[in-house]
């Protein structure tokens, strides 16, 4: 039987999945920078390779818990695709969810459908999230020009100007 390579997250006590290939990378809490115009559930930019990368915190972004939290051992997940990367309490485990167990998810039951599929686990429900349908369109587009505005604030310091090749 085939099954899907599944992580497991802990987001505010809530324990959510995603699937592994949309995950990059699982890096501990870097130091992130937070610029004055940014809020809500942007946690700030993590500098990856010279390149602003926006850090979006789960926890406040479902309205789980207010942005801000100081946990050091908190991680961030680098998306595979869309240069992005996800603040979470913990990343959990590794599991594989066997086909048969994976109920999809009606797009309607969740904000802009993030909520795919869902599966039993333990004593509880887990909800398999998408990555592509975390962020509405505005949420995007707004993420985008705070994106483009701390690039050109890295830029400034390079000498004339110039972004390494």
């Amino acid at each position: 039987m085939a099954g899907l390579p599944t992580l497991l997250l802990d987001i505010a006590g809530t324990i959510c999945a995603l699937p592994r290939s949309e995950i990059r990378e699982i890096l501990p809490l870097p130091r992130l920078h937070a610029p004055p115009a940014a809020g809500g559930p942007l946690a700030g930019f993590l500098n990856l390779a010279g390149e602003p990368l926006p850090v979006v915190d789960l926890a406040a972004l479902f309205d789980l818990r207010a942005a801000g939290d100081d946990d050091p051992y908190r991680h961030v997940l680098v998306a595979r695709q869309g240069a992005i990367a996800f603040l979470v309490d913990r990343a959990l485990d590794l599991v594989q969810v066997e086909t048969y167990a994976l109920r999809p998810v009606e797009p309607a039951r969740s904000l802009n459908g993030c909520v795919v599929g869902e599966f039993a686990w333990a004593d509880g429900l887990v909800h398999l999230l998408s990555l592509d349908r975390i962020l509405t369109l505005e949420e995007r587009t707004r993420l985008d020009a705070l994106t483009r505005q701390a690039t050109t604030r890295l830029a400034r310091f390079e000498p004339d100007g110039a972004r390494p090749a």
